[in-house]
């Protein structure tokens, strides 16, 4: 019953914020009317965005899980989850503006749209959370709990005590530890293992069976969950196991075989889509406007050295996989024959090899890199799916040979054609073991907003001809 009733509640809270969204949008459009020089003239293209705001953020709402009620979030979460639903948005928002060719529409309104947006969206779930923290403390909305616990589970029993605000109500705990019965016993029943559960189930009111435990005995688990299930009680597990990795814990299923997966990467699978979506659709743009200058490079270097336009190389991808990487040729045709007669010339430590004054670079090749120009065809490879927008340079295999074994961990996600060495604007002095540790880091804070941060900071870069 509970559970149907907040599932209801659910589906409210997502039409009020789709309703307060598309009420958001139809203030950014009086403002921009009222306030702003020329009047608006074309009204049903910003017709058209309103529809198209409440199937976007319907979806974004219930993909970020703003729809639900969560007990134990903190306000931060929920501003940092706002933002990023209205930033997306708002991404959507330009990205039908330019498919559907809606010329007249505001970009003022659009922007005023977002800030007005956020702010409504969540100061009012704010509030909401507020109200309801209140009512938990009251005991209204509250779920009883039954903890089966040792001497590892008095963290989780205190707060659970002290936060009364996320709604749950310790009816028993089931523990055979002495220091766990003296330190509870004032404050909630305390009983040993012994007891049935599944009686205490059947004569008191509980919605949560809680295993918290260090040890973990499978057939009593096994006991405990058939018991929950029969009267549809919600059986939890938690063991400090699942503390030894820095990792989350997710729980897959293979068929109807479930399994504990612990991942080692960033497993938003919707923040990877979006990741996804904006390098493929960025790169499509690019290649699309970048044409006309691409087809001059390429004739650049055709007329001022002998071989082909494009460089391909074998690099290696996403855990090993390895694919062929396409660069504007900036090298004579035999450059990596010549190199191996440059070696000693090399200035790099570890498995790289980077020179000064190269030099195989031919005269085009040196500006092309200078500006960054000869990456431009590795947008290709993003299209293809072997690269992605931002991550980790891809290496070549003769250097992945000679990494030590944590450094492999950089080739854990889908490599990109900048990342956070690639905007340093003293990268070449920075050691390959450096380099290798800030990959490490990008892979261990990934996010959309640092994607995007590291977008905007290359192409500073880029116009500061800082390459090299």
């Amino acid at each position: 019953m509970i559970k149907e009733r907040e599932q209801h509640i659910n589906n409210i809270f997502g039409v009020i914020d789709v309703f307060l969204s598309v009420g958001a949008f139809a203030l950014a459009y009086l403002v921009r009317d009222l306030f702003f020089e020329p009047p608006i003239q074309s009204a049903e293209q910003y017709m058209i965005i309103g529809l198209l705001i409440i199937p976007t953020w319907f979806i974004l709402l219930k993909n970020s899980n703003l729809t639900e009620i969560h007990r134990t979030k903190r306000y931060s979460q929920i501003l940092e989850s706002y933002l990023r639903v209205v930033v997306i948005g708002l991404g959507v928002l330009f990205l039908f503006i330019f498919l559907f060719k809606l010329k007249e529409m505001s970009r003022i309104v659009i922007l005023t749209f977002g800030v007005i947006n956020f702010i409504s969206l969540s100061t009012i779930r704010i509030s909401v959370y507020r109200m309801i923290k209140h009512f938990r403390v009251q005991g209204y909305n509250s779920r009883n709990v039954l903890v089966i616990a040792d001497e590892s589970s008095r963290d989780f029993i205190n707060k659970i005590l002290n936060n009364k605000e996320w709604g749950f109500i310790i009816k028993h705990i089931i523990t055979n530890s002495s220091k766990v019965y003296k330190e509870y016993k004032d404050k909630v029943s305390v009983q040993a293992e012994r007891v049935s559960i599944r009686n205490l189930m059947d004569v008191d009111v509980i919605d949560e069976v809680i295993y918290c435990k260090n040890d973990i005995d499978q057939n009593a688990i096994k006991e405990l969950m058939q018991s929950c299930e029969e009267v549809g009680v919600v059986f939890r597990m938690h063991s400090q196991l699942f503390n030894m990795s820095a990792s989350k814990a997710n729980l897959n299923h293979f068929d109807d075989m479930a399994f504990l997966s612990f991942d080692n990467t960033p497993s938003d699978k919707f923040a990877l889509k979006m990741k996804n979506t904006f390098s493929v659709l960025s790169s499509l743009f690019v290649l699309i406007v970048w044409s006309p200058v691409m087809l001059s490079i390429a004739a650049a270097i055709k007329l001022t050295s002998k071989g082909p336009v494009f460089f391909k190389q074998k690099r290696v991808g996403l855990r090993g996989r390895t694919f062929h990487m396409y660069k504007f040729r900036t090298m004579v045709v035999n450059a990596e024959a010549l190199q191996a007669q440059l070696m000693d010339a090399n200035e790099a430590d570890g498995p790289v090899f980077k020179i000064k004054n190269d030099p195989r670079i031919t005269s085009i090749g040196k500006f092309l890199r200078k500006t960054g120009l000869d990456e431009l065809p590795q947008f290709i490879n993003v299209l293809k799916g072997d690269m992605s927008l931002v991550g980790p340079r891809p290496p070549i295999p003769s250097e992945v040979e000679q990494y030590e074994r944590w450094q492999l961990r950089r080739l854990s996600m889908k490599p990109g054609i900048t990342c956070t060495w690639q905007v340093k604007p003293n990268r070449n002095s920075i050691s390959f073991e450096d380099w290798m540790k800030m990959d490490l880091q990008y892979i261990d804070n990934w996010s959309n907003k640092l994607d995007f941060l590291l977008f905007l900071k290359t192409i500073r870069t880029v116009l500061k001809g800082s390459g090299s």
